[in-house]
């Protein structure tokens, strides 16, 4: 759900190895086994026990490489880019640097382990982050030489590095730790004495943040440091945030970044502004004013325009994003996008001032295109894809260089991202990180298929068979919704499709209404009333799937995360068609999750018309928890034991209904999971697809015969 509350609303409203506590399966049967025959049916080219395994398993993520961040040189002769790779023995996906010649396609390593790298304007050095005792620093290195320097000792971890236009500054964002909320104070402790440790108290309003955990006491602010070393100098200050991107102005005088720095701040949710700081005075400027969330500022090469992206903030749980430009204080803003009708995810100027290079979502794609000053849109990629690796979730990375040429991340559903470059009107694909993977691998094929709503509206949706599934037979279906839910999958890549399909299920996943990629208008048909004709959407996809000839309509599953939780948990209480569901990461009980999700003042503004207790039935009338008295479907449940976003009280609400209503149910929790971070770590990645996929084996039964 509720995909982080950041700048761009419209992703909120606008990622059996390890042990994964697996609770209450005892008073049920062990595991029931698919029925040989129905297995090997769809099963890739078995092999031996002691041979090569052609079907994808759960091992096989940590044989992943993933693509990220790349960053063209000036002259765009070279990418300096992030690898993420799984790692086997610290089950974690390590980033390191690599260094792409663009003429040749040749890659050399440039740090062992990193992230952020950023050129220097020359050319010469590259910034980057990476970690030097219990902290991340930044470093410096030498093209030429490949000698790095680490030039801060900051305790703060630094981001959205950006150089002075000279080269001889680096700008970045790093926290400044405070001091703790006290009330009151212990008795004299006795030297020697063992006591329990201090009370913590708590006084901000967003007090926790999925991911980090609970708040430290301090701010992030913004600092800069020489480029060859030395002290580090504080630019700004109060109880305030302060956050990226960064842009120099092009006389090195000023800085431009975002914060939402009204009088009563810690109560806004979405009212960021651009401001400029004076470098030599720590002088503020705000150059944007509006009731809604204007950042992302960039300055022109020749520094008369600054471009941002922004909205109006309405109330709506989804708005666009514009692209904006308006004089170097911001004066005179203009929206270049108004007419397109997508979030702007990105924008960067083209060498030549005259345009910008933007991102959007367009119909589940992520596209890159050139944006005039007169608003002309011209697309030159449509297949940039980010570095999630378990559901097909739109997304991609890009950089400009000073000619034109821009590197991307892009891909399909056949491999994770790879690193792109295009120039001269042509997209040309430099790496394939996992070419000797995919070829020892029978992958499930991914393909369109054709949905129509009830009311007529047509979704869009794609399916991935099992590998050797043969034309016309019908195989179980397993139904998996995205979060958001104002997010958007494509037709990509996702090793949570590749493990159901490699067990003999066909894995479908659709846009239906709420989602974005289709405009603002296709967005807001859930606004203050989700969940409601989405799930109509779903129901049509499944009945697609069976029409197309796929489906096994007797084996039908069913499971989502997040904003995909809330509504497989919704439609296991409006019908009994599915064998089996598994919710991950739900909300199923608004009022509970207004007032503990980690930022509380959001789901009461944005996704319902009053507070919880001027409303209550309003609330209680759109949470899953009210249906469980319809419950039939066997449900699993799962969720991370840090999840912050839709705590683990949500999860364990409904684990406990379900039970106390005799339905057949299991609750599954990832030890030291975030909400966004429920499948960061490959092996509980793994575990958690096994768990479900053994959930659904166990009420899963022989398939229909093939065409019936």
């Amino acid at each position: 759900m509720v995909a982080a509350v950041t700048f761009h609303r419209s992703r909120t409203i606008v990622r059996i190895l390890l042990s994964v506590a697996l609770i209450a399966l005892t008073p049920y049967p062990v595991l029931a086994q698919v029925e040989p025959a129905a297995q090997a049916s769809t099963q890739p080219n078995a092999a031996p026990a002691d041979g090569p395994v052609r079907g994808f398993t759960g091992a096989d993520l940590f044989g992943l490489s993933v693509a990220s961040d790349p960053q063209i040189s000036p002259d765009g002769r070279q990418i300096a880019y992030v690898r993420r790779t799984g790692d086997v023995m610290t089950d974690r996906m390590a980033g390191s640097l690599w260094l792409i010649d663009v003429a040749s396609g040749r890659q050399t390593p440039l740090v062992a382990s990193g992230s952020s790298p950023r050129w220097s304007p020359d050319g010469t050095r590259i910034a980057y982050v990476a970690g030097d005792g219990d902290a991340a620093q930044l470093f410096v290195r030498w093209v030429a030489t490949g000698v790095s320097a680490r030039i801060t000792s900051f305790p703060g971890d630094p981001g959205a590095i950006a150089w002075s236009p000279d080269g001889r500054q680096i700008a970045y964002v790093a926290n400044v730790a405070g001091d703790a909320a006290t009330l009151g104070k212990a008795p004299p402790k006795p030297e020697g004495a063992k006591w329990a440790p201090p009370l913590e108290v708590i006084d901000r309003i967003t007090y926790r943040n999925d991911g980090p955990g609970y708040r430290k006491p301090g701010y992030d602010h913004l600092f800069v440091v020489g480029a060859d070393g030395g002290a580090a100098r504080q630019l700004t200050f109060g109880r305030f945030d302060d956050g990226g991107p960064l842009s120099w102005s092009r006389d090195g005088r000023r800085i431009t970044f975002s914060a939402i720095r009204a009088k009563d701040a810690e109560r806004e949710v979405m009212n960021s502004d651009v401001y400029a700081v004076d470098v030599a005075t720590g002088a503020l400027t705000t150059l944007t004013t509006r009731d809604g969330p204007d950042g992302g500022a960039r300055w022109s090469p020749d520094g008369t325009r600054l471009a941002w992206v922004g909205f109006d903030d309405k109330r709506r749980a989804y708005e666009n994003g514009e692209l904006y430009v308006g004089g170097a204080d911001g004066a005179a803003p203009r929206s270049l996008t108004a007419s397109l009708d997508r979030t702007i995810e990105d924008a960067q100027w083209a060498g030549d001032g005259r345009s910008l290079f933007a991102s959007y979502d367009d119909h589940g794609l992520r596209k890159l295109a050139r944006i005039g000053l007169d608003g002309r849109v011209v697309p030159v990629a449509d297949n940039l894809k980010g570095d999630g690796l378990d559901r097909p979730y739109t997304g991609g990375d890009f950089s400009v260089s000073t000619g034109g040429a821009v590197a991307f991340t892009g891909g399909g559903a056949e491999a994770p991202a790879d690193v792109w470059v295009w120039s001269g009107g042509k997209a040309r694909r430099l790496t394939d990180l996992n070419a000797t993977l995919a070829a020892a691998k029978a992958l499930a094929p991914v393909r369109k298929i054709a949905v129509t709503a009830p009311d007529g509206r047509a979704i869009d949706a794609w399916i991935a068979t099992p590998p050797g599934r043969r034309p016309g037979q019908r195989v179980p279906l397993v139904l998996e919704i995205h979060g958001g839910p104002h997010a958007a999958y494509g037709p990509g890549f996702g090793t949570d499709m590749q493990l159901y399909a490699a067990a003999g299920y066909a894995v479908l996943w659709t846009n239906p209404r709420g989602s974005t990629s289709y405009g603002a208008e296709f967005a807001n048909l859930i606004n203050k009333t989700y969940p409601a004709q989405d799930y109509n959407d779903l129901m049509a996809a499944v009945d697609a799937a069976i029409a197309d000839g796929t489906a096994d309509p007797d084996n039908l599953f069913v499971t989502g995360g997040s904003g995909g939780g809330l509504l497989t948990a919704w439609i296991v209480g409006k019908n009994n068609r599915f064998k089996a569901a598994a919710t991950q990461k739900p909300v199923v009980n608004w009022i509970s999750e207004a007032l503990t999700m980690d930022n509380t003042l959001f789901t009461s503004r944005y996704w319902f018309a009053k507070l919880p207790w001027e409303d209550p039935m309003g609330y209680w009338n759109r949470s899953p928890l009210s249906l469980v008295g319809n419950v039939k479907t066997p449900t699993l449940v799962v969720v991370g034991s840090e999840d912050y976003r839709t705590p683990v009280s949500e999860a364990e609400q409904y684990y406990a209904a379900l039970r106390i209503a005799g339905v057949p149910s299991a609750l599954v929790k990832v030890p030291g999971a975030s909400h966004g971070g429920l499948a960061a770590r490959p092996s509980q990645s793994a575990a958690r697809i096994a768990a479900i996929v053994a959930w659904f084996d166990r009420y899963r039964t022989a398939t229909r015969a093939d065409g019936q």
